[in-house]
């Protein structure tokens, strides 16, 4: 022993010798230079430095690029949005000034002092109308064009005057009219401000053209209303690109630095103006200041009229840039360095005890089983000291140890996936509660959202009821509008019935229970389907028990959902086929299955279909409440709804409710 100890150090002695005093000083110059690298510290510091580095460079660089576009993208998309909230602004105005024109219209009394060119009485009669429903201008004229009066604020502020240059009279007293009807809308620059005009014919009794009415609005009125809705200042051209109003103050050059030429911004077509979309935006300059303007047409009655501007200062987007990139670049900065530190410390750390280890190695390669490596430490590197100690003492313990261990980590092993089985199950378990528990919060929003709308809704529709009685009730009134306010009424209903539908799936009730056969009300959805399913060249078959199956249960309702789930099999079989109906009572359960041979549901949509106003029906065919309303009674009955598809052969939805007799019911 004591022979091969003494081998062992002068070996390793011999070797230290010849590394570290080399034969010449030539043969070693560069490996001498390269030597620090090639350390284990130099190892771990240097390449954990240069990644970290290269990391933190190209993820501020990709964060910063990102959050400038995203900056300036979301700025566009307010440009357009503002744009849009503004149109849609001046299009309701003028729908506003189109119902009082109609109220003007077929005032008694307006269509022989038109023709007979009587101001007075057209005053008078108009007058409380105007002020009565804040209508700021409004004008009659003749049936050759020429203007009896025109009333502004109460004042008669010009007679005599020839209209029929403007395009919206000229289409009147030429008895014109396109899509819309044969009332126009334009922009008109008067002496006293810019308007927009909205003109009407007026006609006798034996339907001929006596004279006209316009009804105007000035623009600046509603430009400050318009700028607190869009959030921007707002720029009115009209078609030719002349200034008619804004809510800028005046420029120092004046406001012709806002025209333009729509030639640069539009299709010089007339069709291409009519769908013309939004240009991009174009730069401003203002009182020393830059901005963004973004041009747009602005359509009345699918006419051009004018052209919208929507006016941003840019600067905002000049600062959230810079700000963002200072803050990432800081942040990075930071966080580069904090884990640079980290990393020079865990290098040491690990560094260290492993050159101890290696001298200790080297000392029991030498013979010295005696020998320590002294770490006290608890992670990895103090346990692969402490291998090393019993290594030199307990060799031939290692085995048997090495083989307990083995059966310790199979038995653990097996203790762990009989645990996994059980998390699993509990797992499937707590997915299926938490996706009845979605579905019932989604329900409870919709619900809660729902009953506020058709509440707000019912109200204006109640309305448009009692005036279309009132106005059917006027003396004289033309059978042709007797019609359309018929008309106006019937749909009024139709819409307060659809809302009041909307009412009941907000407020779903508790289900009435009541101990009947389930068949009976499998067998009345059939029958009432029949006629539908038979139109639809779709076989329609039912498959019931011959004994009855009681169970407690609200017969309307069921036979709600079944209707529906029939509904929907015979519209997804556009070319006919085969759909059964079956009931299968099975232990404490009755189970309903609606099986179709139809185009199936694609895989993406089986988790959607029982969102509320979820549906794949065309526009107008259906609301995507019939499966929500339907999950919600079935969820109420103590029962469960499910569906399995496979596209192009068809779907096969499974409703469960559960066997309760009438002593369990107690």
């Amino acid at each position: 022993m004591k022979s091969s100890m003494g081998l062992g150090l002068d070996g390793l002695k011999l070797w230290r010798r010849t590394a570290l005093n080399p034969p010449t000083r030539r043969a070693v110059r560069w490996p001498a230079l390269w030597s620090p690298f090639t350390r284990l510290r130099s190892q771990l510091i240097i390449p954990y430095v240069v990644l970290t580095l290269l990391t933190a460079m190209i993820g501020t660089y990709i964060v910063t690029r990102l959050v400038t576009s995203s900056v300036r993208e979301r700025f566009v998309n307010q440009l357009h949005e503002a744009g849009r909230v503004a149109a849609d602004g001046i299009v309701r105005r003028e729908r506003v000034d189109l119902a009082n024109l109609r109220l003007m219209v077929f005032t008694q009394g307006i269509a022989p002092a038109l023709e007979h060119g009587d101001a007075l009485t057209l005053q008078s009669l108009l007058g409380p109308l105007a002020l009565n429903n804040n209508v700021e201008a409004f004008s009659a004229f003749d049936r050759s064009g020429h203007e009896i009066f025109t009333r502004v604020h109460e004042q008669v502020i010009s007679r005599g005057t020839d209209f029929s240059q403007f395009d919206l009279v000229a289409k009147v007293i030429h008895g014109q009219s396109d899509e819309l009807g044969d009332k126009f809308s334009g922009l008109i620059k008067t002496a006293h401000g810019a308007y927009l005009f909205t003109s009407a014919p007026v006609q006798d009794e034996a339907g001929h053209l006596v004279g006209g009415l316009m009804v105007g609005t000035r623009l600046e009125t509603f430009l400050a209303e318009l700028k607190s809705e869009a959030l921007a200042d707002i720029i009115i051209l009209d078609p030719n690109g002349r200034f008619m109003a804004t809510t800028l103050a005046k420029p120092d050059e004046g406001y012709a630095v806002l025209e333009l030429n729509p030639a640069t911004i539009f299709p010089a077509t007339p069709a291409a103006e009519k769908r013309s979309p939004a240009a991009p935006p174009r730069d401003l300059a203002l009182y020393g200041r830059n901005f963004q303007v973004i041009y747009t047409p602005l359509m009345i009655r699918q006419e051009m009229a004018g052209i919208l501007g929507i006016v941003f200062p840019n600067n905002y987007v000049a600062a959230t840039e810079a700000t963002s990139r200072n803050t990432f670049s800081l942040i990075f900065a930071l966080g580069t360095s904090a884990i640079i530190l980290v990393g020079y410390g865990l290098s040491q750390s690990i560094a260290r005890p492993i050159l101890r280890l290696r001298a200790m190695a080297q000392a029991v390669a030498a013979g010295d089983l005696t020998h320590s490596s002294h770490l006290n430490r608890t992670d990895e590197i103090g346990e692969l000291g402490t291998a090393f100690d019993l290594m030199t003492q307990r060799l031939r313990e290692r085995t048997a140890e090495t083989a307990q261990l083995y059966t310790e980590a199979l038995q653990h092993n097996q203790e762990l996936a009989d645990a996994n089985t059980q998390l699993a199950e509990t797992n499937a378990r707590l997915h299926a509660a938490q996706r009845q528990l979605i579905q019932s919060e989604k329900l409870a929003a919709i619900g809660q959202l729902t009953a506020g709308i058709v509440h707000d809704v019912r109200n204006p529709l109640t309305v448009i009821r009692a005036l279309t009685e009132i106005l059917k009730e006027e003396e004289g009134l033309d059978p042709n509008w007797r019609e359309q306010l018929d008309t106006i009424r019937n749909n009024a209903l139709r819409a307060n019935t659809i809302v009041s539908d909307l009412l009941k799936f907000a407020r779903q009730s508790a289900p009435e229970l009541t101990y009947r056969d389930l068949r009976e009300t499998i067998e009345a959805a059939v029958r009432l389907t029949t006629y539908v399913a038979r139109s639809a060249s779709v076989n329609l078959v039912s498959e019931l028990p011959p004994e009855p199956v009681n169970l407690y249960y609200d017969p309307p309702q069921i036979e709600q959902v079944l209707i529906n789930l029939i509904q929907n099999a015979i519209h997804a079989m556009p070319r006919g086929g085969m759909l059964k109906v079956s009931l299968c009572p099975d232990g404490h359960a009755a189970a309903i299955r609606v099986q179709d041979t139809g185009i199936g549901i694609p895989p993406g949509n089986l988790s959607r279909i029982f969102d509320p106003f979820f549906t794949t029906k065309p526009e107008g065919e259906g609301t995507g409440l019939g499966l929500s309303v339907g999950y919600g009674i079935i969820s109420n009955h103590g029962g469960d709804i499910n569906v399995e598809s496979v596209v192009g052969l068809g779907t096969t939805f499974t409703i469960t409710l559960p066997l309760i007799n009438r002593k369990d019911k107690g």
